[in-house]
């Protein structure tokens, strides 16, 4: 998996050990890729060592053994990783939220106690994505959606994005809808904001490269399989105070 300069990523698998990591430098993020198809049944036997007891009720609660596999594969890998980066037990890490910047609620970005590392996942179903950094990190992954799908969620996207979309040929639209999904959702889960604030009211843009710089965030399209769409939203250096 080829990825611009800062970024390093590379396909993780759960069938051998995850070995040193560096913590990467300010500006850099860490991205691993792992396909929850083939890595599912290695996830499966790791969780009861790795994972705390809200993330294995969590897995225990879905119906759909691939909507299973994929949660046990994000939060295995997240939790491997950055066990490796910290030199800490997976299952030692302790996490929890921030507050929600927009409204103040416990629902905010998930962080690690101690905020020694920055981190996102994402699933959609046999893609996951992690990304840790030194500063606030978002990823996101999600299929291509079906057409009906890119017709009923315009409200959540600016106006002109909207307008982009509804310009493009039919046939085009599902991957720019995809392509826009996954920079947003990457951003506001780097900020801490969700999916339920501000979707509309920042533009990100359809077209095939994302904004390179934001102001205090990068946004990068991420290399994602046939069928797919990834994006990573990165804080700035300079603009991270914590």
């Amino acid at each position: 998996m080829t990825t611009p300069a800062g970024l390093s990523s590379a396909v993780l698998r759960l069938d051998r050990p995850v070995g040193a990591q560096r913590l990467p430098d300010r500006g850099e993020a860490l991205v691993r890729f792992a396909d929850a198809a083939t890595q599912a049944p290695f996830a499966e036997r790791l969780a009861p060592g790795v994972l705390d007891t809200a993330e294995r009720r969590r897995a225990d609660r879905f119906a759909r053994p691939q909507d299973r596999g994929s949660y046990l594969v994000a939060h295995v890998a997240l939790r491997l990783l950055l066990g490796a980066l910290l030199d800490t037990a997976p299952r030692d890490l302790v996490m929890t939220r921030d507050a929600c910047p927009e409204c103040g609620g416990p629902d905010g970005r998930p962080v690690l106690v101690g905020g020694r590392a920055h981190f996102s996942l994402s699933h959609s179903r046999d893609a996951v994505f992690v990304a840790c950094a030194s500063t606030p990190v978002g990823v996101d992954v999600e299929a291509l959606p079906a057409p009906r799908v890119v017709a009923q969620s315009e409200d959540f996207f600016h106006p002109d994005e909207s307008a982009e979309l509804a310009a493009l040929p039919e046939a085009g639209r599902p991957a720019a809808f995809a392509r826009l999904w996954t920079r947003k959702e990457a951003h506001l889960k780097g900020t801490g904001a969700g999916l339920g604030h501000g979707g509309h009211r920042t533009y990100l843009g359809t077209g095939p490269a994302a904004d390179s710089v934001r102001p205090h965030w990068s946004l990068t399209d991420l290399p994602a399989p046939e069928g797919y769409a990834a994006a990573l939203a990165l804080r700035a250096p300079s603009a991270y105070w914590r």
